[in-house]
């Protein structure tokens, strides 16, 4: 039976509460709007009525008409302004990730992915580097035992080359182990 996965807040706690506080101002800011426009339409009915007594409402929906719609006006502003908007601090960076692991699949482990100063996805730029970095040492350290196997071929010395490679392979089976 599958159980469904407990919500971990703990991961990734500042980028979750950086989204958090983006998302919370958004509708924190669209029902302040929204109150203030509420608080004009029945400030200005009210005084209205008040002031010209000879107009009768039949419904209250009349008087909150305008209001609700003013207020679903004022969220589907905020929502598209935060769909819109929102999404770009994390496509730019992600889209140059991609970019990046795109050319490393090429063939090419020099490229980096270089991000912009506090950008929200800094931390997975910078693991992606250093995921590089070591790729491109194994690689060089590859190179290194080749050179070493060609010497000890060229010398005649078979043994070494033999043992040589024979602990170059223990090493790359180690990277295709599978984490325990």
């Amino acid at each position: 039976m599958n159980q469904r996965k407990r919500l971990n807040i703990h991961v990734k706690k500042d980028f979750q509460r950086w989204l958090l506080w983006r998302i919370f101002g958004v509708v924190l800011v669209c029902a302040l709007v929204a109150a203030l426009v509420l608080y004009f339409y029945a400030r200005h009915e009210t005084i209205n009525t008040f002031y010209d007594a000879h107009i009768k409402l039949r419904r209250v929906s009349d008087l909150l008409l305008p209001v609700v719609l003013s207020g679903v006006g004022v969220s589907l502003c905020g929502g598209l302004a935060l769909a819109l908007f929102l999404p770009q601090k994390i496509a730019g960076p992600l889209y140059n990730i991609e970019r990046t692991l795109k050319r490393v699949r090429a063939g090419s482990l020099v490229p980096r992915v270089k991000l912009r100063r506090n950008d929200c996805l800094e931390e997975m730029s910078a693991e992606v580097n250093s995921t590089l970095d070591f790729m491109r040492k194994e690689v060089e350290n590859t190179l290194e035992v080749q050179h070493q196997i060609r010497s000890a071929l060229d010398a005649g010395d078979t043994t070494c080359a033999y043992e040589l490679l024979q602990r170059h392979e223990e090493e790359l089976q180690r990277l295709l182990e599978p984490e325990v």
